[in-house]
């Protein structure tokens, strides 16, 4: 997994592990040793899920989650490649006492990222109605965002997947909160949850960045991330709001800047500016000579990718060209932190 999203320039991921500790920390290890810049998550929930496969009780999964936390930073004290963050699954598998002791994490440990699901489908949100009503949590009202907030868990630190079914009030305090939102587009088309309305995020001061699923989607590319959310945003100006589109120019900020604002590293990477880290891609373009022939490749084979350039495209409509057809057959290197994490042989 963290080869194949290496090959198509995911340089840093945000990982919902599992329940179990040793799995997770091993995930921790192994992007250490690959040197993939990665959130890793030991995954929290006690409720609605097989016996198998959910914490015994909110105290086992705190003392679960500290042994992984303090995996991470015996291997990574620095938090430089690998960070824990704390992740309830989502609001319907975790129980109230349980949200209460992550919140309660959240607070003492600060500097960790919080990692959770909101708002991905309508069934789902009236099953937190039904499991959180107000007067047994505290939250000013029954929506998705207001448990997270009644609980300290939707915070600056706080990632949120989905978000394709919030209301005005919702993206107000999410704005508020500074949390961010992770936008999913393939997920959310394949499994028919909903169109994000990214733009509207945007304007209401939301951080957004782009997010592969791979649970619910069918690409581990953030490339087909951007070209997706780019039709995703078509699809909600069917709707009459003509604005929503985004530019090739924009998916490419979700899925750049925008994605590492969202997982606090937009002081580090992101960009091609003085100071930053060179976590980068090298994107090579199959270039037609006048006999209709890929230079450079022999007959017959498509080692170069989907992408032709003819010679009199534009940068802007190279970069377009890419957008909608490249692969990771264009990624021929991959950098973090100035390492060479993958090479297209």
């Amino acid at each position: 997994m963290i080869r194949k999203t290496l090959s198509h320039g995911t340089t840093c991921a945000a990982y919902y592990a599992t329940i179990d500790v040793p799995s997770t920390n091993l995930l921790a290890d192994l992007c250490l040793s690959a040197g993939q810049r990665a959130l890793v998550g030991r995954v929290c929930m006690d409720q609605m899920a097989p016996d198998y496969y959910r914490d015994e009780t909110p105290e086992q999964a705190l003392t679960a989650t500290r042994e992984s936390i303090a995996h991470i930073a015996k291997i990574d004290p620095d938090m430089e490649i690998v960070r824990p963050v704390i992740t309830p699954r989502f609001a319907p598998s975790c129980s109230a006492p349980l949200m209460k002791k992550l919140g309660e994490l959240a607070a003492e440990m600060p500097h960790l990222p919080i990692q959770t699901h909101i708002s991905e489908n309508k069934n789902e949100i009236a099953l937190v109605r039904e499991l959180f009503p107000p007067k047994s949590t505290g939250a000013k009202d029954d929506s998705y965002a207001a448990v997270y907030d009644a609980f300290g868990l939707l915070t600056d630190k706080t990632i949120l997947a989905h978000a394709i079914h919030l209301s005005e009030s919702e993206a107000d305090l999410i704005s508020t909160r500074k949390a961010k939102i992770s936008h999913c587009p393939c997920s959310n088309s394949a499994i028919t949850s909903g169109a994000a309305r990214v733009r509207w995020l945007l304007e209401k001061g939301v951080c957004c960045g782009l997010g592969t699923d791979m649970s619910g989607g069918y690409s581990p590319s953030v490339l087909e991330a951007a070209r997706l959310a780019a039709l995703v945003s078509r699809h909600v100006a069917m709707g009459g709001d003509e604005k929503a589109k985004l530019t090739v120019e924009e998916v490419l900020y979700l899925a750049t800047r925008g994605g590492a604002e969202v997982v606090g590293l937009e002081a580090k990477v992101g960009a091609f500016e003085e100071g930053m880290e060179w976590d980068a891609q090298l994107i090579g373009l199959g270039m037609v000579d006048g006999e209709g022939e890929i230079e450079g490749v022999a007959e017959g084979t498509e080692e170069d990718g989907n992408v032709d350039v003819f010679g009199w495209e534009s940068w802007p409509d190279r970069v377009a060209k890419w957008v909608y057809n490249g692969d990771d057959r264009n990624t021929k290197k991959v950098w973090v932190r100035g390492r060479l994490v993958h090479e297209r042989k």
